[in-house]
Formats: structure tokens, sequence, C-alpha cells
């Protein structure tokens, strides 16, 4: 039952990855890498449009994430279907990532910073805490939900957490080559720019890049909270 996977990206709408890690994964996918996507709702509330029904934009926003994530290489994507706005902390939410996490057994997860204050998203902070208590304990040991062990999911551990949207980051990836991927995959959201007018897009990323790997050696980057766990 059990498969391997070198990362899990976690999020809470799609869009999320591509904006926090698409260069990231794009480099790890090119190096033969094997990375799962985790969409914890749809965004079936993410438009201005009064006309669109929330059935018909989940649709419309999961076909973009699937087309996503074909761009960065990623095979896999598991649409967990929470309402959008509505993610919350429950011990049934959790559940469901640690159930993810021993199936797939990556090294590294990937997910956004639930400490992030003030203007953020809450379904943001909110799939970012249960993911880190998914992976620390729950995912490590056997006698957290003993009704996953019994059906195959073995304990499994968790070797880092990568935080996109911190504001304490410590790490920081070369993108240079790969950020035209990560364009390409952010414009696969077409739904979710309506409001960028031609170029502004490329422009406004590249320049959040840029400032990422200021005192680097390289070009362009993406950055996160790095955190190893010591088990």
């Amino acid at each position: 039952m059990n498969r391997t996977a070198d990362a899990v990206a976690i999020f809470a709408h799609p869009d999320d990855a591509e904006f926090g890690a698409a260069g990231t994964v794009a480099r790890w996918t090119r190096e033969g890498r094997e990375v799962v996507y985790v969409a914890c709702t749809s965004g079936e509330k993410g438009t201005e449009d009064r006309t669109m029904s929330p059935e018909r934009l989940a649709k419309i926003r999961e076909r973009e994430q699937r087309e996503a994530a074909r761009i960065l290489g990623v095979r896999e994507v598991h649409f967990l279907g929470h309402p959008d706005q509505g993610l919350e902390d429950t011990p049934d939410s959790r559940k469901e990532i640690v159930r993810l996490l021993r199936l797939h057994r990556p090294r590294i997860v990937l997910t956004s910073d639930p400490t992030t204050p003030y203007r953020d998203h809450r379904d943001h902070r909110i799939v970012g805490r249960v993911t880190m208590d998914a992976v620390y304990p729950y995912v490590r040991d056997h006698l957290s939900y003993p009704d996953l062990l019994d059906q195959g999911f073995e304990p499994h551990k968790v070797q880092e957490v990568w935080f996109w949207g911190s504001k304490q980051a410590n790490h920081r990836v070369d993108i240079t080559g790969t950020f035209e991927l990560k364009i390409a995959a952010l414009r696969a959201h077409a739904s979710q720019l309506e409001n960028f007018e031609e170029g502004a897009l490329e422009a406004w990323v590249r320049k959040s890049c840029e400032e990422k790997a200021r005192g680097e050696s390289f070009a362009l980057a993406e950055a996160f909270h790095r955190e190893v766990i010591g088990l």
C-alpha cells in the first residue's frame, strides 16, 4: 500500500503551491525527484464573478491545478474537498494528512507558514498548523490513529518541513533555471489572473524572487523557513 515520494506539498487552495514553491518543485522533478500535491480545498470562493457558482469554480480550479502540476512534473494531486474559507484544525483533518503522509512517506513536506501575522488567509494558517501537527508527532507514532495502522499505514518519520510565505526564512533555493516554469504554472491558474495586466504577473513574481535572492550568488530564489525535525 505504501508508496514513496521525495516531497509532499500540502496547501489550502489551488495556486498556493505555485506561488510558494513552484520553482523549487520544478527543480526537484527535473532532478528525478517525486513530488506529490495535496490541495485541501478547491478554492470555490476565489472569484469576483457574481455569475460563477462555487460548484463550477471548483471544477475549473481543480482542472487548472492539474495543468499546473503537469507543467511542473508533479504526477499526483489529491483534492481533499474541504470548504474554501472553512478549513478547521480538527482530529479528522489532521488524520487525513497523517494518512497521506504515511502513504507517500516523504523526506520533505512543504506547506504555508502558520505563524504569518496580520494579512494572511486563515486557511493558510490552518493548513500549516494541521500539517506540522500531523508531521510531529502523529505520523511518527504508531499509537496515533490506530485504525490507520490496522489499514496498513505504517508510521513514518518526515525529516524536514519547509514553510513558504515565512517572515523568518532561513533557506533559499536557486530557481533561476526554473523561473519560466514557475510562471507557466501560475498562468495555468487563469481564473485567478483577471486582475493582472499583460506582463504584470511575471514582473511582480520576478521582483519578489529577486528580493529573495539578494545577497546570494544566484539571481532568483524562493525562500522558506526550513525546520529540520529532530526525531
